[in-house]
């Protein structure tokens, strides 16, 4: 049985899950007859794991993915001409190791944002910090952060520190020049330090007329376009698939 003292020091030292251990080991009596060897390596091993899943639920929960059920074992590949190998290889997330971009590109619907959701994820349980956003709520944050005494240089450092940073509906509206000068500056900050990952409906093409067609354009798909993964998801549409799917199955059941 654990002395009450040494609970208090294994809590001061934040190793409830260690208490726990001791106290199943304690109910497990099987577990008496291994050497201190063994015992100590199922206790190391138990508390690890407790550690590393309270861990990935931290970073899940602070990431706020917007579909954060998306796995990586879970993506639809038929009929949409997305390599599983490709994707399978992003789940590795070896880009971030070289701090390479990915840009999902399709039509609505085409599952950018699952397969982006899908990759975090992967990120997420190799314990990378990580965070989603929706580029009108970024740039939503940035106009209200302008009122603010440094305000914009708070919101660039808050988002060039992720590890990996997922712009979601990239280039979906038009963008005014201090926005893209905002985004010039996260763009630049991240570059060659860090990976984004882009979903967009707009091929690389005509990205320079959405960013502005100036010099800031230029230099943000200079520091894009140049180290990035291009994945193109197609013209299927996901959601009608799904919506088609769910109505048959209901049908089935009836």
């Amino acid at each position: 049985m654990i002395r009450e003292e040494t609970r208090r020091k294994l809590r001061d030292l934040n190793l409830e899950e260690l208490i726990q251990y001791l106290e199943m080991e304690h109910i497990e009596t099987q577990s008496h007859d291994l050497s201190f060897d063994e015992r100590f390596q199922m206790m190391t091993d138990y508390l690890y794991q407790e550690k590393y899943t309270d861990k990935v639920h931290r970073l899940l929960k602070n990431a706020r993915l917007r579909l954060p059920k998306a796995e990586i074992n879970d993506i639809y590949y038929a009929d949409r001409g997305i390599s599983k190998t490709m994707i399978l290889e992003l789940g590795t997330c070896q880009f971030m190791d070289r701090n390479m971009n990915i840009v999902f590109q399709g039509y609505t619907g085409s599952g950018k944002t699952y397969l982006a959701c899908a990759v975090a994820k992967q990120a997420c349980k190799l314990q990378y910090r990580r965070k989603y956003i929706r580029i009108p709520d970024l740039l939503m944050e940035y106009d209200e952060s302008t009122l603010l005494k440094n305000g914009p240089q708070k919101i660039l450092r808050k988002y060039s520190t992720y590890p990996l940073l997922i712009l979601d509906e990239w280039l979906l509206e038009e963008i005014s020049e201090n926005e893209q000068f905002f985004l010039f500056e996260l763009i630049e900050r991240r570059h060659d330090t860090a990976s984004t990952i882009f979903c967009t409906q707009f091929k690389k093409e005509n990205w320079h007329k959405w960013l502005g067609g100036g010099a800031h354009a230029d230099a943000m798909m200079d520091r894009i376009i140049y180290n990035s993964i291009f994945v193109e998801t197609g013209t299927f549409n996901m959601r009608e698939y799904f919506s088609a799917k769910r109505e048959y199955l209901n049908m089935d059941s009836k």
